[in-house]
């Protein structure tokens, strides 16, 4: 199984926290943790699982992200797709990083979640292998519920499914991924969401207030 990282996003309400400071806004990926970037703890994070081959989405920012990639010499450790337009929605942005090879298992994860675990990532892909029909499945990090699910509300990155599964639905749009996740399952996709390693890993670091939060905790060890 292969990994499609996502890392082309606006970083609006980080920029929007660093000008209400009254500071000089700082990429949220750049945001360091234990000394070391959000994103490099992300893909470090991907690669230490059972995940083969690891492709890192670019869009906004892509100088400074491609930066990062090269001082922590990642460059040549995996694949980096750049979209033509800067200016597409999530969707559009792992379409993209799909279109030559759909015909393949992958994780899905944004480059924001350095909270995700190897175990979660392992229990993701063992749930979506064993599965009754792996072609027509996600294995998802629950938001709510946890087991065979029957909404796909507030779900998001990180989830496992086939490459062709998920282009299908994307190809065509350029969006937020929970509405087509919503699609997706009321078409009769079968979603299977896994419990957390811990509670970390359901925080999102939108704003410079979770990035503290996070931060905190993950520095006690």
């Amino acid at each position: 199984m292969d990994a499609i990282i996502t890392a082309a996003g606006k970083n609006s309400r980080m920029i929007d926290d660093f000008i209400k400071m009254g500071k000089t806004p700082v990429h949220k990926l750049k945001l360091e943790i234990n000394g070391k970037p959000l994103l490099v703890h992300t893909i470090e994070q991907v690669m230490k699982s059972d995940i083969d081959n690891v492709t890192v989405c670019l869009g906004h920012f892509s100088d400074e992200i491609y930066c990062i990639l090269e001082e922590y010499s990642l460059v040549d450790k995996l694949n980096v797709t750049l979209n033509a337009n800067p200016n597409v929605g999530l969707s559009k942005t792992i379409a993209n990083a799909l279109a030559d090879n759909t015909d393949n298992y992958y994780l899905f994860a944004a480059a924001d979640q350095p909270t995700l675990t190897t175990d979660t990532i392992n229990r993701m892909i063992h749930v979506l292998k064993n599965s009754p029909n792996p072609q027509n499945t996600i294995s998802i990090l629950r938001r709510r519920k946890v087991g065979k699910l029957d909404t796909a509300l507030g779900l998001g990155m990180p989830f496992c499914c086939y490459g062709r599964l998920l282009y299908d639905y994307i190809n065509c749009e350029d969006d937020n991924l929970n509405p087509i996740l919503r699609k997706m399952i009321n078409d009769g996709v079968d979603f299977y969401a896994l419990k957390e390693a811990n509670s970390l890993e359901l925080l999102n670091i939108n704003h410079y207030s979770d990035y503290l939060e996070i931060k905190k905790e993950m520095e006690k060890y």
